[in-house]
């Protein structure tokens, strides 16, 4: 079984055909309702726990509520455990496969994208991740958000190739 490196900007790898996962598996149209609660669930879950309020998200960046510092610290802290107990207890994924963690290195790009992303952030009060929970919430201001970011992914596309390494 070999591993090649298909996209080495996030590090993502992939096994060859010799291997079966998940995605290769050919099941009928209806087993993925199961992805669509699941997303279901997880946007309750954001809207309850005020984790998509614009609100809190300005209150986070004015330095005034510590909710969202609360959450994704525990989300940090969780991760970590999480990476901690895969690489103590050699764990697998539920296919049988190994789980690898490769290396990252360093790059100043990684630096203006983040400024990038929590200027975005802060202005407007959406993060890539709840975007689509927010719209269902009724914020349709939002696909404004939305579309600013798939154009921004599209540019990125685009420039990658002439953006510091």
């Amino acid at each position: 079984m070999q591993i090649k490196e298909t996209n080495i900007d996030f590090e993502v790898r992939s096994l060859d055909a010799m291997c079966v996962n998940e995605s290769e598996l050919v099941h009928p149209w209806w087993f993925n309702f199961k992805y669509l609660f699941a997303g279901i669930v997880f946007g309750i879950i954001l809207v309850k726990a005020q984790v998509i309020s614009w609100f809190r998200i300005q209150e986070m960046f004015r330095l005034q509520s510590f909710h969202m510092f609360g959450v994704i610290g525990s989300a940090v802290v969780t991760g970590a455990i999480s990476v901690f107990l895969i690489k103590k207890l050699n764990l697998k994924t539920m296919y049988g496969e190994e789980i690898k963690f490769y290396p990252k290195q360093f790059s100043k790009g990684q630096i203006f994208g983040g400024l990038l992303f929590g200027f975005g952030w802060a202005l407007t009060g959406a993060c890539p991740g709840p975007l689509f929970a927010q719209i269902g919430t009724g914020a349709t201001v939002i696909l404004v958000s939305l579309f600013s970011a798939v154009a921004g992914t599209w540019v990125y596309g685009l420039l990658s190739k002439r953006l510091p390494h």
